[in-house]
């Protein structure tokens, strides 16, 4: 994934590859989308941002 973020004086272009799996990216029809920064985050880390999934984590490894 490439992001291009430009802050009105210059721009900057990050990358991202998954490890495992694939992104999960909305589905539009040649229409611009605009996604809430949470929403980016979950895009980022491969997380399905459609329906986040709060999961347990172990506290300690026994």
């Amino acid at each position: 994934m490439k992001v291009i973020w430009h802050d009105g004086q210059g721009a900057c272009l990050f990358t991202k590859r998954l490890e495992r799996g694939r992104f999960i990216w909305p589905s539009v029809a040649g229409e611009s989308l605009t996604i809430s920064p949470a929403q980016l985050s979950y895009l980022l880390s491969g997380i399905d941002w459609r329906n986040p999934q709060e999961t347990q984590r172990p506290t300690r490894v026994g």
